[in-house]
């Protein structure tokens, strides 16, 4: 038997009226939803129910019923350029679970928030992929952790580039140079007179500084440096050529042929910071230079985990998937749907 409803007005009347502006199981018209839905882009639920006066859990039922806990396929006409990166739910980096997003043109869109980084979690979402979107696909941007980059291999195969992230690259090579300082300026404290040594304050930041953004005194104070440090200033050389293959227009094979000879140049040299990095340089030579192909990168990724950490901090944490799933789908999409 169909429901039947009972209306406010004299006499309190009922129906069994389907109408299009209600929807079957909820308190509120379709309107009233989609301004609660509008409400809780970049908000709270709790904060929501106290401005609409209505319960937190009214609120958390209209999104429930309105946002997906998972990606739609049959929403997506097309993929292009997929991004993999994790994320801490606990402070102290406990919880880890993997964001997947895709970036179509100008627009970020969140495919999958999954329970693990473990590879055959991440493998099984590659494999839920539709294939006509899979065939869509042409690059796959990640840093350099195995799970995600042999999952994304053994799915999509070679018809699809697996690009390591250029800022993870450059994070891991600025981190070796960022070990002979510490050892550097240990030494010179060690050796120097207090007061000689004073004169050196600010050299963590001044190393980390592009050349095009350096001062006059700037410039004096690392040369100062380099004077006391003929090795740091060897170790700083080489991370500025590292940069600039990096910065410049050249083709997958032009730039495998500079990495190769910057990683020879180094080895044959006294300077021994960078051996991590040319480990991993060795062992992921084509996904470092793929990034050369297309210089895409995991820029957008980045941009999302930075919205997820506002999310967190909002909602005062957030330790289920579907939760955090549906609530950055929200913050994407909530105003082009519901404005």
């Amino acid at each position: 038997s169909l429901p039947r409803y009972q209306c406010d007005c004299d006499g309190k009347p009922t129906t069994t009226q389907q109408v299009s502006w209600f929807k079957k199981r909820s308190s509120f018209t379709n309107a009233f939803e989609e301004r609660l839905l509008l409400s809780c882009v970049n908000s709270t639920f709790a904060d929501v129910a106290i401005k609409e006066k209505v319960s937190y859990d009214s609120v958390s039922g209209v999104v429930d019923r309105n946002i997906h806990h998972s990606v739609n396929w049959t929403m997506i006409k097309t993929l292009n350029v997929l991004g993999i990166d994790e994320i801490s739910l606990k402070k102290g980096h406990k919880d880890f679970v993997v964001i997947i997003t895709d970036r179509c043109d100008d627009e970020v869109r969140i495919l999958g928030v999954l329970k693990d980084r473990k590879k055959q979690t991440v493998k099984d979402f590659f494999l839920s992929i539709p294939k006509r979107l899979r065939r869509s696909l042409r690059y796959v941007c990640s840093d350099m952790y195995d799970g995600f980059i042999n999952a994304a291999r053994e799915v999509f195969g070679k018809k699809v580039r697996i690009v390591a992230d250029r800022f993870h690259v450059a994070k891991l090579y600025r981190e070796g140079l960022d070990e002979l300082r510490k050892k550097e300026l240990r030494r010179l404290k060690r050796d120097m007179a207090p007061a000689e040594y004073k004169k050196l304050k600010g050299a963590m930041w001044l190393l980390r500084k592009n050349e095009d953004e350096m001062t006059e005194a700037d410039q004096q104070l690392l040369a100062r440096i380099f004077e006391q440090s003929p090795e740091l200033k060897q170790g700083y050389l080489f991370r500025h050529q590292l940069t600039s293959i990096f910065d410049q227009n050249l083709t997958r094979l032009q730039a495998k042929r500079l990495l190769n000879g910057w990683a020879g140049r180094v080895s044959r040299s006294k300077i021994r910071c960078f051996d991590p990095f040319i480990k991993t340089l060795m062992a992921r030579k084509d996904e470092i230079s793929n990034y050369f192909v297309g210089r895409h990168s995991s820029g957008f990724v980045e941009g999302m985990n930075n919205k997820i950490k506002v999310i967190k901090r909002r909602c005062y944490g957030i330790v289920n998937t579907e939760s955090l799933f549906r609530r950055i789908s929200l913050d994407l999409v909530g105003y082009r749907l519901y404005a």
